[in-house]
């Protein structure tokens, strides 16, 4: 455990107004009983090189542009 985080966090939260204490008391109780969901990464090295290169370049392609469009109108 690192109490310098911990030492900066309780000084964060001192000058906090209290309604936003709870908040972050609110968080943490809702961290500390979150379960992590997924699986390792080293799980997945297996499907690494499985892409073809063309499947790769289509994927980058639709990426760089559906990703670099911005419709003003859409909110």
């Amino acid at each position: 455990m690192n109490s310098s985080i911990i030492n900066e966090v309780i000084e964060q939260m001192r000058v906090m107004p209290q309604h936003l204490q709870w908040q972050v008391l609110e968080f943490t109780r809702t961290l500390v009983n979150s379960q992590v969901h997924g699986i390792l990464g080293q799980q997945l090295l297996r499907f690494a090189g499985t892409i073809s290169l063309e499947d790769l370049n289509a994927i980058q392609d639709a990426i760089e542009y559906d990703c670099g469009k911005v419709d003003i109108d859409e909110w």
